[in-house]
């Protein structure tokens, strides 16, 4: 592989981390270049989530009053599947330019925007595209429906205790919200970590990996049978269970402030 950037102050180090592990490359706690790749990700993440998310709600506020005799979580399920897709398009460039630099084969965002756009033009930015869509759509679906179905057994416990009925329009708290999306990004984030590493190595490019989500997969069953899938999937975990406590967290107060009765 080539030789790792310089350190930089501008990024995500454990998913870093992650990327280097998955990718199998020599040294993945090094601290040169752990921050590598941020700037890049921030563009993409900040539009992508309020593209996924907002459009999640509208879609789940739709299907549910349309849908009255549907099982609420297959309602939640269709609704994340549509949000993600919404998004994706403005999130894969992101990703692609981030991981190409976590992998070490740029220092910098702006050089890795032009390296990208030089070998293959638009084109690249959308390198492992299906393999990140393959990722994306159902980690949103376990995300959204275990947090829903959590945060609604959650609410109807603490009715009980309460002596409320369970519909009586309880709320989370900051803190219930960070135990629910704790345990929603713990659990997505463990069951998909085999599509996140297909989609790792195809956004990279890795050599002999092959440019499909079949292809790839068929690879790491052959060379490493089923640990391969589970390659970084610690370090996948532990970075994005609190980050989906915290967004839970603020998603919750930002529901309760401009739901019915909020200002």
């Amino acid at each position: 592989p080539p030789p790792p950037p310089p350190p930089r102050t501008d990024a995500d180090p454990v998913d870093t981390i992650k990327t280097r592990m998955q990718m199998e490359l020599p040294s993945p706690f090094r601290t040169a270049g752990l921050y590598s790749g941020v700037g890049g990700s921030l563009i993409g993440q900040v539009p992508y989530g309020v593209l996924t998310f907002g459009s999640y709600e509208i879609y789940k506020q739709a299907l549910l009053e349309r849908l009255p005799n549907v099982r609420p979580a297959l309602v939640y399920a269709l609704s994340a599947v549509l949000g993600d897709v919404t998004g994706s398009g403005w999130l894969c460039p992101s990703e692609v330019v981030k991981q190409q630099m976590q992998a070490g084969m740029y220092g910098t965002t702006p050089e890795a925007v032009r390296g990208i756009w030089a070998k293959r033009g638009p084109r690249g930015f959308y390198q492992g595209y299906l393999g990140g869509l393959a990722r994306d759509v159902p980690f949103r679906v376990a995300q959204l429906t275990s947090y829903e179905v959590t945060k609604n057994l959650y609410l109807r416990v603490k009715a009980r205790r309460m002596g409320r009925d369970a519909d009586a329009g309880l709320e989370l708290s900051p803190g219930d919200a960070a135990v629910c999306g704790a345990i929603a990004g713990s659990f997505s984030a463990a069951i998909t970590n085999p599509l996140d590493r297909i989609k790792t190595l195809l956004m990279t490019g890795s050599a002999g990996y092959g440019t499909s989500v079949a292809s790839c997969a068929a690879k790491i069953w052959a060379d490493e049978g089923i640990r391969g899938f589970c390659q970084g999937a610690g370090a996948r975990t532990v970075y994005i269970a609190p980050s989906v406590a915290i967004f839970f967290i603020a998603y919750e107060q930002v529901q309760q402030r401009l739901g019915p009765g909020g200002e």
